[in-house]
């Protein structure tokens, strides 16, 4: 998946840009109808799908698609949207997406968090794999989640009201989650849900001649690849390979690197650890790339 143009808004391990350039992306159903009607009623998203599926990449082109819009039509109100992406992990606290007290020189100040300035001003918050993150800290967005549309921040006991222009977006991935850590009822039910799956040969072959640089019959035989190791789930693999890994592997074809070399080293080897598997994974590419 290729880089967009991001215009750095600040400093942070948190990542908060516009989109300035249209990010290549090839839709696999209405996922962008459904994306943009939810965005004019303002009705949370949750992406869910495997790894690779494109779940971000998406988030990324419709911020630059509603951008575009609000671009075109002089009615529309606000400012360019900003793309707030947290990646959730279980030392994510509220304090790192609402804000918290700073020492300074004198006394100590407060500083919103990214999901506070996305809030306060409008935008898209894309919380990526929501489920890593903490139980104490996912419950802050249920306020934003509902008709309410309210973030409550308890140490400055204020409540603030959503801009008319923001819009909640999380994501994860159902197959690799344990019971401890799937995603609450409580939480789920606040969102419409769009599926990502991985796309047909005949559209991941494109999107890998694009991202990588190969021509499209070396593509193609990587979305074959990909393909017949999909249809390997349920018996040796727990999920199958992803667009990223093939688009790894043409990267490294289109850098000289010989073919089922490449396909060994970015989606063998980049599957799975188990010698077995790998072996089977294997004969596949090598039925391939011979």
């Amino acid at each position: 998946m290729a880089d967009s143009t991001q215009t750095p808004i600040r400093e942070s391990a948190i990542e908060e840009y516009v989109v300035e350039e249209e990010p290549f992306y090839l839709p696999v159903g209405d996922e962008v109808e459904l994306f943009e009607a939810a965005y004019a009623q303002r009705i949370p998203v949750l992406l869910k799908g495997p790894t690779g599926t494109g779940k971000t990449r998406f988030v990324e082109y419709m911020s630059w698609r509603l951008n575009n819009q609000f671009r075109n039509n002089p009615t529309k109100d606000g400012n360019s949207l900003s793309l707030v992406t947290v990646a959730c992990h279980e030392d994510l606290t509220g304090s790192d997406l609402v804000g918290r007290y700073l020492l300074e020189e004198g006394g100590t100040r407060w500083f919103d968090g990214p999901l506070t300035r996305v809030v306060k001003r409008g935008g898209i918050c894309y919380l990526d794999e929501i489920v890593e993150a903490r139980k104490d800290t996912t419950v802050i967005i249920h306020p934003l989640a509902d008709h309410r549309r309210l973030l409550h921040i308890d140490k400055l006991g204020t409540v603030i009201q959503a801009h008319p222009n923001f819009l909640l977006v999380i994501s994860y991935n159902p197959g690799y989650q344990s019971a401890l850590k799937d995603l609450k009822h409580s939480t789920r039910q606040r969102f419409v849900a769009v599926e990502f799956t991985f796309p047909p040969k005949e559209l991941e072959a494109p999107i890998i001649a694009h991202e990588s640089g190969v021509d499209l019959q070396t593509a193609e035989s990587l979305a074959l690849l990909g393909e017949k190791i999909r249809n390997l789930r349920g018996h040796s693999l727990q999920e199958g390979v992803s667009t990223r890994l093939l688009v790894y592997a043409g990267r490294l074809i289109a850098q000289g690197v010989e073919p089922r070399r490449a396909a060994q080293v970015s989606v063998v080897w980049g599957l799975t650890d188990d010698a077995d598997i790998q072996r089977s994974v294997g004969e596949v590419a090598a039925s391939i790339f011979p």
